[in-house]
């Protein structure tokens, strides 16, 4: 079998697939060529062609998230890795684990007004775990040093606080040689993690410290999801003092989880919220979406707030942190539950029996608000989203989409996310695309206006199928500056922040060959949404066009008028 001559190539390639890594998504270059040869001769390691590195990033980020599984990334010399940065900063914060293999000019070429040369090493370094380079020439140790590098980078990508490492590869002249496959046996270095646990007498003082009379909160951020953390939530949430606050993208499930955070605090005035302060506070998970959960915590801070999860750093959201409990969460909340179901005899408490009635009041006054709504971004989120099979993965771009969802609860879909590492709007499509691919069934972006003409290349890609849908919200662009009091009354806002993008999204479907539908209104969006859904023969673009002012102050009214 015919591969590349360079060794640190080939090495490269060996070492991803004996890691685990099966799926790279490379994009064209000449400096890059011996990297992609090396990929192109493992049968074993699937490989998505992405022109754009912007876009290929995202991707792989997308890709990495539904698996769970490290995804590597393969650019050229110049600004190429640049392009990068913010698939890697978002991947940084969600805790992904991706290989960025950059190829590079010998260090002697740097700063000589070469073609593509710029300085690459470190130039993510702000974002990821660690940096590498290894230097182009070909001597037996440096051999050694590339399988010792390539080895830790892989090994450091996808142990502790998972995250993207970057593997910076010099190259030489020449570039697209080739020969039949030396056969060199080359060192896969293992690594035996110990088992997680958690001293017995730490977990026995922590459970004897949530039990009642203590007010107790749970709050989730996005997480993946997990069987063994869900029980043991649920577990904890049967405790009548204890109350468990979910997100949409949290993944978790449960009957008496506040699963509409936003919707609850707007039904409480202001002496309940006083009341339902809570003691204590433990936080999962990632960045929550919810402003107004934060703003009350910061505002009615807890005695102690506990945070649970694996950091580099750390994390005091609520500037009342305490203790900070660096073990997945699956692991402490199971030890946290069985221990106080096994030694606690817990007193009563309503503290979360009352936590549930305002997320019934809050429920039903949402309902009510939407009953008489006119047609609006709020109408159309109520709409739509109880017609989403469940078993399609969600994806939510940043701005309003997420925010909407929010408000709705837990409509237990497969899996729901939004790049809310650092929810920069740029990348939701590449993300979406690249999470379709990783997923057998239907994977369904929904999307602002501005998100998706920020990010339109990403459906030139021809790896997308059927299976990928995606729901453009029309609202003139910018929706949240029409809501947040910081821009809604300014007299520059249509001119600076709600911009309305060029969208003809028709023309786009039809020139990139996805079927397109429209909704103008409820009605037609309940006609058009079963065709969409049935749409198996291409990937599909549904747009629902909604009034911009009408929205904005449909959703401000439910927040300022609403409110016991």
């Amino acid at each position: 079998m015919l591969t590349t001559t360079n060794s640190t190539a080939r090495t490269l390639a060996y070492l991803l697939r004996s890691h685990g890594v099966q799926h790279v998504v490379v994009s064209p270059g000449s400096r890059n060529a011996p990297l992609l040869i090396a990929i192109a001769s493992c049968p074993e390691i699937q490989t998505t062609v992405v022109i754009d590195e912007r876009s290929a990033a995202f991707m792989a980020l997308g890709i990495s998230d539904t698996t769970q599984q490290p995804t590597a990334l393969i650019c050229t010399s110049g600004t190429a890795l640049l392009n990068y940065a913010p698939a890697i900063a978002e991947a940084y914060y969600r805790k992904t684990p991706l290989i960025v293999i950059s190829a590079d000019r010998p260090t002697e070429w740097i700063d000589q007004d070469d073609s593509q040369t710029l300085h690459q090493y470190e130039a993510l370094a702000n974002f990821v775990k660690q940096s590498y380079d290894i230097p182009a020439h070909n001597s037996e140790s440096n051999v050694w040093y590339a399988n010792r590098i390539i080895n830790d980078a892989i090994i450091t990508a996808t142990t502790g606080r998972k995250a993207p490492v970057h593997i910076n590869i010099r190259i030489s002249e020449p570039l697209g040689h080739m020969a039949e496959h030396p056969g060199e046996k080359i060192r896969k270095i293992n690594i035996f993690e110990p088992t997680p646990t958690i001293d017995p007498q730490a977990i026995n003082r922590l459970s004897m410290d949530i039990v009642a009379p203590a007010k107790v909160m749970v709050i989730a951020g996005f997480h993946h999801p997990d069987k063994m953390l869900n029980m043991a939530l649920n577990k904890l949430a049967s405790q009548s003092n204890i109350i468990v606050l979910t997100e949409t993208i949290s993944n978790l499930h449960g009957n008496n989880f506040v699963d509409c955070i936003d919707t609850t605090l707007a039904a409480m005035s202001q002496d309940d919220k006083n009341e339902l302060r809570p003691d204590i506070v433990i936080t999962l998970g990632g960045a929550l979406v919810s402003r107004h959960i934060k703003q009350y915590l910061r505002s009615h801070q807890p005695q102690r707030h506990w945070h649970v999860g694996l950091s580099n750093t750390t994390i005091d959201c609520f500037k009342s942190l305490t203790e900070r409990i660096d073990i997945e969460p699956e692991v402490f909340f199971t030890a946290l539950s069985d221990n106080l179901a096994t030694n606690s005899d817990n007193l009563s408490s309503d503290y979360s029996s009352r936590w549930i009635r305002f997320r019934e009041k809050g429920t039903s006054i949402l309902q009510s608000h939407c009953d008489k709504a006119q047609w609006s971004d709020l109408k159309a989120f109520a709409t739509l989203l109880p017609m989403i099979p469940h078993n399609w993965n969600v994806q939510y771009s940043n701005g309003t989409p997420i925010r909407y969802s929010q408000l709705f609860g837990d409509k237990r879909f497969h899996r729901c996310s939004c790049n809310r590492g650092v929810s920069g709007i740029d990348g939701s499509t590449s993300t979406a695309i690249g999470a379709s691919l990783a997923y057998s069934e239907t994977t369904l972006l929904i999307s602002g206006d501005m998100s998706a003409s920020y990010d339109i290349g990403a459906l030139t890609n021809h790896s997308v199928t059927h299976l990928f849908k995606i729901i453009v919200i029309c609202n003139g662009g910018g929706e949240i500056f029409r809501f947040i009091e910081s821009t809604r009354n300014l007299d520059i806002l249509d001119k600076y922040f709600c911009v309305a993008p060029h969208l003809p999204l028709e023309d786009i479907a039809n020139g990139y060959g996805y079927a397109y539908f429209e909704a103008n209104n409820e009605n037609e969006l309940r006609d058009v949404f079963p065709t969409f859904r049935d749409e198996n023969q291409r990937p599909a673009i549904l747009a629902i066009k909604t009034p911009s002012e009408i929205s904005a102050n449909t959703l401000y009214e439910f927040f300022n008028n609403h409110t016991s």
